[in-house]
């Protein structure tokens, strides 16, 4: 919350430790110099927050031999516009790919569209438990139908409410998108679960 505001832990290369904000899904996210550990079990070997706290090595201990690991995301923060929804809930998306899987790293999970069309807005309770956004156009319709759909979702989210969505760096398509609707990046985040919480 303080990252949206603009305020930023002190870069000293320095890394804490919080309780993860979901049973089973442990995440390391880091700012600028800085990083937050969000895991249960015990953190193997060194860490710093220049960098250091998304060490493949570490992500790859901490998750164990047998434990899920997601990629590596830029975190992008912006406000809930409130107003009158133009989106709908769209119960027919629910199996949609995109929504099965806010569905096992998110909680109270929202799945909405258009009243027709395979687009699709995701909003759940993510990253440190604030409202996470996930989106999906066809490629057919891309081309500004993105940042419709962000910008849409936004104002399915209370006016300046915290609103984060993850994005693969690789991803610059939806990373263009995301800025463009307004978002602003803030720092990165790595999922995971243990391989016992996997089973």
């Amino acid at each position: 919350m303080d990252a949206a505001d603009g305020r930023f832990p002190e870069p000293d290369g320095t890394w804490i430790r919080v309780a993860p904000w979901r049973p089973g899904v442990e995440a390391v996210v880091a700012f600028t110099g800085f990083a937050v550990l969000a895991v249960d079990g015990p953190v193997p070997g060194p860490v710093d927050g220049f960098g250091g706290a998304h060490d493949p090595r570490l992500i790859a201990a901490l998750a164990g031999p047998d434990g899920w690991i997601d990629s590596l995301d830029a975190v992008l923060v912006a406000r809930g516009t409130g107003g009158p929804p133009v989106l709908v809930g769209r119960p027919d998306l629910v199996g949609h790919p995109r929504a099965a899987f806010a569905r096992a790293v998110r909680d109270d999970v929202r799945v909405l569209g258009r009243p027709t069309g395979d687009e699709i807005a995701v909003l759940g309770r993510g990253i440190a438990g604030l409202t996470e956004l996930s989106m999906e156009v066809p490629p057919a319709v891309r081309g500004g139908t993105g940042r419709a759909m962000v910008r849409d979702a936004l104002a399915s989210v209370t006016a300046g409410d915290v609103v984060v969505a993850a994005c693969a760096p690789g991803n610059a398509a939806s990373l263009r998108t995301l800025l463009a609707a307004g978002f602003v990046p803030v720092g990165s985040s790595q999922l995971f679960r243990r391989a016992s919480a996997s089973q």
